[in-house]
C-alpha cells in the first residue's frame, strides 16, 4: 500500500515538474520570440530605411539631369556636398559656389537647342550615410531636320554622402563613350 501512494506521489511530483518546466520553456520561448520580433522590426527598419535611401538618391540623380538641362545652375550646384567635386570633360571644380560658376561659364545661356539628358541604368549601393552609384547618359539633340538624335552618350561614377540629412553629391564624375575619341595608339 505504501508503495502505491509512493508511486502516486511520484507521479504527482513527475506532473508537476513537467509542468513547471513547460511554464520555464514557454518563458524561455516568449524571450527567444520577443528578441527575434525585435530583431526583424529593426531589421525591416534597417531594409526600409535602405530603401528610402536609395529612393532619394535616384531622385538626386534626376534632377542632376532636369537642372542641367533648365540651365538651373544655382539649383544644380545644391545637389553638391559643401566639399562636393564635378569631374568632366570640362574639368575638375569642387564645392557648390564653384561648380555653379563654372558650369554657367560652360554652358552659359538658356537652352534654346532644346536638347536633353536621358539618365538611365542606375545602381546604387548604400553603406550607411554614404552611398556610391553609377548610371548611363545619353544626350539628345535636334537633327538639322529637327528629329532627335545621340549627339553623345556616356557614363556617371559617383560617390554620395548624406548631409544634413540629405543625400549630395560628394564626386560626381562623367566620363565619354561615345563619341569615345580616338583609340590609344600602340
Amino acid at each position: 500500500m505504501v508503495s502505491i501512494f509512493f508511486a502516486l506521489g511520484q507521479v504527482r511530483h513527475s506532473s508537476e515538474m513537467i509542468d513547471r518546466m513547460n511554464r520555464v520553456a514557454a518563458f524561455f520561448l516568449l524571450g527567444i520570440s520577443t528578441i527575434s520580433a525585435a530583431h526583424a522590426q529593426a531589421s525591416l527598419a534597417s531594409r526600409i530605411q535602405v530603401l528610402e535611401d536609395k529612393e532619394e538618391i535616384r531622385n538626386v540623380l534626376l534632377e542632376y539631369g532636369r537642372t542641367l538641362d533648365a540651365r538651373d545652375f544655382a539649383g544644380y550646384s545644391r545637389l553638391f556636398a559643401k566639399d562636393g567635386e564635378w569631374v568632366g570633360g570640362f574639368g575638375t571644380v569642387k564645392g557648390p559656389a564653384e561648380i555653379q560658376a563654372f558650369m554657367q561659364k560652360q554652358i552659359p545661356g538658356p537652352n534654346t537647342a532644346h536638347n536633353f539628358h536621358l539618365l538611365t541604368n542606375f545602381v546604387i549601393d548604400v553603406k550607411g550615410d554614404t552611398a556610391t552609384a553609377w548610371s548611363r547618359w545619353t544626350f539628345i539633340i535636334p537633327a538639322a531636320d529637327g528629329k532627335p538624335v545621340i549627339g553623345q552618350s556616356g557614363r556617371y561614377s559617383d560617390t554620395l554622402v548624406r548631409e544634413n540629412g540629405h543625400w549630395k553629391f560628394k564626386r560626381r564624375q562623367a566620363m565619354n563613350d561615345i563619341p569615345a575619341g580616338p583609340p590609344p595608339s600602340k
